[in-house]
């Protein structure tokens, strides 16, 4: 990877407890004006970010290991991607792709069909948000095929809108007083190796078995001829970064052909050098009919994308996908500075770096302590699953203390799983082996601590 030169020490510091006074007041403020139902993991508040490090009002300085989840692939303020967004905003910053058109969202468009999986004809609608981008997935699917019904599968997660409620598993905090939500949704197994059960014989389930039983659900429960399609995570994000058995996607992708159904890849997280591939469908060479997009697309900035076949996308009628601000200006910008960035600084290898690193460590570590269940995930992508001794109940209360424990000595890290006991690593792809290698000192003795404590 090139040198990328930052404006900001890249150095844990801890100057204050947490949260500092500057953080505190912030705190009371957005108690008196903003929504108790938006809710932050961190009670500090951001004043500048680069590179692998978030700076706080106080003065602290934290490593990043959370990236936005998984947006800041190429840093909160890539320097190229900064000079991108402030050419295209001295031009303009709106007009509407549906009024007056511009060059920066074909040229996104041309970049999503050289890059996604495939090479058939495509085409691309770009959208603001991950959840947006799978809504309009779901609409092309049952507009090209004339079905309704929807496969998705346990631990999925697709977004916060009406529809994608209905396709995301996890009731707290997403679905929880919200419905009734979208009909014709319907939720089949996943492969989750880690948590499966075993054959007869005591044999693992193969990918391919897995995907059967899901198969066998769907033509009993729903029918093959009413499925539109199917809709899957390549990686599941929020369920708790869960990679399916291997032939496990190639199956479902083979059957949606064989059925007439139209096999969507959800790759909102996992897609953009995240994996240590372009996207994570690539590991298994499947190659989807729709793909959406979103979160490391563009260096921070809102926007997400269908791409796909173009008989499907092309089947809707004119006027039938798009959006005010679907395909911004600037964020188109900051798209194709990203993409270059990705390219150039050859960031799908630094993924596989990462993911070599990481799981070396986390590995050694789950031989010393037994309250880690499964280490897993792809490139910069990556998860420890965590138990209670002796077995594989998850213990989501460890995790909260790992969380808390790496906060307070300055490192920032995600929680995710269906069962709240996943941490899940999404550093930024550009940050440095020595961040990288601190944050990870810190990482284990937070979980060494709180294994001692349990």
């Amino acid at each position: 990877m090139s040198a990328i030169e930052y404006r900001l020490p890249q150095e844990r510091r801890i100057v204050t407890e947490f949260p500092g006074p500057r953080s505190a007041a912030l705190a009371e403020r957005r108690k008196k004006v903003v929504g108790a139902g938006v809710a932050s993991t961190l009670p500090v508040y951001v004043a500048d970010a680069d590179g692998g490090v978030i700076v706080d009002v106080d003065g602290n300085s934290l490593i990043d290991l959370g990236a936005g989840i998984a947006v800041t692939s190429v840093g909160a303020s890539n320097p190229a991607v900064v000079s991108a967004v402030q050419d295209q905003v001295a031009h303009f910053t709106h007009t509407c792709f549906m009024v007056a058109p511009y060059e920066g969202y074909v040229e996104v468009a041309e970049r999503l069909a050289e890059l996604t999986p495939g090479d058939h004809e495509k085409r691309s609608v770009l959208f603001n948000s991950g959840a947006e981008a799978v809504e309009n997935a779901v609409k092309i699917a049952r507009h090209a095929t004339g079905r309704d019904a929807v496969v998705v599968f346990d631990h999925a997660y697709h977004g916060r809108t009406n529809l994608t409620m209905a396709l995301t598993s996890k009731s707290m905090p997403y679905k929880s007083g919200f419905g009734p939500f979208a009909p014709e949704v319907y939720r089949v197994p996943m492969s989750y190796p880690y948590r499966e059960g075993l054959n007869v014989d005591g044999s693992k389930i193969t990918g391919e078995q897995a995907a059967q039983r899901a198969i066998t659900m769907i033509e009993k429960q729903v029918g093959a001829a009413n499925t539109a399609a199917i809709l899957i995570e390549p990686i599941q994000g929020e369920g708790g970064f869960i990679v399916p058995a291997e032939g496990f996607l190639p199956t479902l992708v083979a059957w949606a052909k064989e059925n007439g159904a139209v096999f969507i890849a959800d790759e909102v997280q996992a897609g953009f050098a995240r994996t240590g591939a372009w996207f994570a469908s690539d590991h298994e060479g499947i190659v989807p009919d729709l793909v959406t997009l979103a979160k490391g697309i563009a260096g921070g900035m809102p926007l997400a994308a269908v791409t796909g076949r173009a008989e499907l996308i092309d089947a809707v009628h004119p006027g039938g996908l798009g959006g005010t601000y679907g395909g911004n200006p600037v964020a188109c910008a900051a798209a194709l500075a990203s993409i270059d960035q990705m390219r150039e600084l050859d960031l799908c290898g630094r993924a596989r770096t990462i993911e070599s690193t990481v799981v070396g460590r986390m590995n050694a570590l789950a031989k010393e302590l037994d309250v880690i269940g499964d280490v897993r995930g792809r490139g910069a992508m990556l998860a420890i699953e965590l138990v209670k001794p002796g077995g594989q109940e998850p213990d989501a209360d460890i995790t909260k203390k790992i969380a808390a424990e790496c906060l307070a000595a300055g490192v920032v890290i995600l929680t995710c799983g269906t069962y709240g006991n996943v941490i899940r690593l999404l550093p930024p792809l550009v940050i440095s082996e020595e961040l990288l290698d601190d944050a990870l000192t810190v990482l284990e003795t937070a979980i060494r601590t709180a294994a001692q404590g349990n």
